[in-house]
């Protein structure tokens, strides 16, 4: 009699191993465990030979009636069926394999990403995935990312002294892995293990000027004998301490002389949010004679070869080792130099942070915070110009800039 699902149901396990058929071949193979398996026994070649075919009720009634029916048919036509699934096991594996593997899996989720990245970023990821990892696991299914894998592919740019691109291809990899796990793709992020296991280069912060240093710098800087927009560039940094990248980018566009602000877009920040800077009296006093040099381009520094195209990234720093100051101090150390100050004196360490746009990544809370402290900002930079004009030993405001 055919089997029924009642009747695989009810089978309970007896002391031996004991068979239900259902015909054609087709049996439940009831173990002494509980467990039941699908057979298909059938004779090929006057061989005779036992087919496994699933786990009852994984693979149900149906659908190892629709196996059996398959097999038959190889074997009507001459195939043993056992070779024939294997091959088509192996296929699937195979398939899958592909599928699932790192090369594929980092590309999703590079895709995903992406759109959160400037170009220039994202391009910089999926750059070093196909020169750092890809050609050592890009073809591993993600399952088989063991840890020593990453770790002999992090070793390799260890050895090009390439510390900093190690540390950050171990933090791509270890969110690819965790992709795989939220998307059911891999089970076990075997990254997570690496932690620690790179190597680190002792810090080295990058030099900035101390509060006696200062009144030193701005008397050189006054003398300063090079080019004119150089110089005024240098002083607007002091009194503004932005990013050398902010102020090299900045456009006429994003100032405001009325309302006394510089608007920097989100696309020019390092937190990809928009950031308020509110200009002092000395401040715009400055980008006042700037205007007069460039006010007719669309840049606030352009390049003397090319106005379309800011100032390079080594005008400002080449400029400070003129002045006598390589290796003593850097453009990005004015921004140390201030925060030390600014916090030293008792302001609101929460309105420095928020001016040095150091800020949640939270797309919502940084919106919130582009704001926050406004007031208390002007205050700020109102009070760090006027004391950048008190190291001059001049007690007059604007007397280093003329009259705003």
């Amino acid at each position: 009699m055919p089997l029924t699902d009642i009747k695989i149901k009810q089978a309970k396990p007896r002391e031996k191993l004991y068979k239900l058929s259902d015909g054609g071949g087709l049996q439940v193979h009831i173990q002494t465990s509980g467990a039941k398996y699908w057979r298909l026994a059938y004779r090929y070649s006057t061989k005779q030979k036992t087919l496994a075919l699933g786990v009852y009720p994984e693979l149900s009634l149906a659908e190892a009636r629709e196996k059996r029916a398959k097999a038959r048919k190889l074997l009507d036509n001459g195939i043993d069926p056992a070779n024939e699934m294997s091959k088509r096991s192996r296929k699937h594996r195979e398939t899958n394999d592909i599928e699932n593997s790192f090369d594929n899996i980092a590309r999703e989720w590079f895709d995903m990403q992406k759109e959160n990245w400037s170009p220039k970023y994202a391009s910089r990821v999926i750059s070093s995935f196909e020169k750092d990892v890809f050609p050592y696991i890009g073809n591993y299914p993600i399952e088989k990312i063991t840890a020593p894998l990453v770790l002999n592919i992090l070793r390799k740019i260890e050895k090009r002294n390439a510390l900093e691109v190690a540390a950050r291809v171990l933090r791509r990899c270890h969110a690819v892995c965790r992709y795989a796990i939220q998307t059911g793709r891999a089970e076990h992020n075997p990254v997570s293990d690496l932690q620690g296991a790179l190597k680190t280069r002792k810090v080295k912060h990058r030099a900035a000027l101390s509060l006696a240093e200062l009144p030193d710098f701005l008397k050189r800087l006054e003398k300063y004998d090079g080019n004119k927009l150089t110089m005024l560039a240098l002083k607007l940094i002091v009194h503004t301490f932005v990013r050398s990248g902010e102020l090299r980018g900045a456009r006429w566009s994003e100032i405001d002389f009325e309302q006394a602000e510089w608007r920097i877009p989100a696309e020019r920040m390092k937190m990809r949010t928009p950031h308020i800077v509110p200009l002092s009296l000395q401040s715009i006093a400055i980008l006042k004679q700037i205007h007069e040099i460039s006010g007719h381009r669309e840049l606030v520094l352009p390049s003397e070869r090319n106005w379309k195209k800011t100032i390079s990234e080594n005008t400002l720093i080449y400029a400070m080792y003129r002045m006598g100051y390589h290796t003593r101090a850097t453009v990005h150390g004015f921004r140390a130099t201030a925060s030390t100050i600014l916090n030293e004196k008792g302001f609101n360490p929460d309105v420095i942070e928020r001016q040095l746009a150091h800020m949640q990544r939270n797309k919502v809370r940084a919106a919130y915070h582009r704001s926050e402290y406004l007031d208390d900002r002007k205050t700020l930079m109102q009070w760090w110009s006027d004391f950048i004009d008190s190291q001059y030993g001049n007690k007059i405001i604007l007397g280093r800039f003329g009259n705003a």
